[in-house]
């Protein structure tokens, strides 16, 4: 049996994700264990809250380079909302911190892209498909162009690789990026796990394409 890491670094509520794939038919195991996360077919990475924090906390669990390592030898990854930011080079959170540099660009707050947005952006909104083909091979691939996604959020994800973007979404007229896919690599800002059935389809689905089941 394929074994799955979601990972626990005291940065989101765990359960509703290990709950998602559990409604799909798959256990998951929610671990900070370094040789487990080693021994992972695949990891997810799921998290809200302070950027600094995370990466502080992924760093005394000795969790960084493990993560880097796998992502590197082409194991399925799943980022959620901070879990994709994380993925980054940088954000300017609290200051400038450091992310695992794993996916070239910035995490940028909002408001910083039109002064008069409120923040966080909490709610349902639409993810738009950019190109139909990438969407197709996605985890996405049963979701319909503009469907509503539940987001909880005040930083979104700026990558340098516009070809990775995987959906756009538009928030009181500020369009950012959604969600990515970059080959082993998916990473969505919306919570897929408090997205109904449509956002289990997604789960699913990314066991499906990984041949995770």
């Amino acid at each position: 049996m394929k074994k799955i890491a979601v990972i626990d670094y005291d940065m989101s509520n765990l359960f509703s994700v290990k709950n998602a794939f559990l409604k799909v038919g798959k256990d998951v195991t929610i671990t900070n264990d370094p040789e487990f996360v080693m021994k992972a077919d695949g990891i997810v990475l799921p998290g809200v809250g302070s950027f600094g924090r995370a990466m502080d906390s992924l760093k005394e669990l000795n969790l960084i380079e493990i993560i880097k390592n796998k992502i590197k030898n082409k194991i399925p990854f799943f980022g959620i909302c901070l879990g994709m930011h994380l993925l980054l080079d940088r954000s300017e959170e609290f200051g400038e911190n450091l992310g695992l540099g794993i996916i070239k660009g910035d995490v940028k707050k909002i408001s910083d892209f039109d002064t008069v947005i409120k923040v966080p952006h909490v709610g349902w909104n639409k993810i738009i498909s950019v190109e139909k083909l990438m969407w197709e091979k996605s985890p996405l691939s049963n979701v319909n162009n503009e469907e509503f996604m539940y987001f909880v959020h005040s930083y979104c994800v700026k990558p340098t690789e516009h070809d990775i973007i995987l959906s756009k979404t538009v928030y009181e007229k500020v369009e950012f990026c959604s969600s990515i896919l970059k080959e082993n690599i998916f990473a969505t800002q919306f919570h897929p796990e408090k997205s109904g059935e449509i956002g289990l389809e997604i789960y699913r689905n990314w066991l499906i394409k990984n041949d995770l089941r």
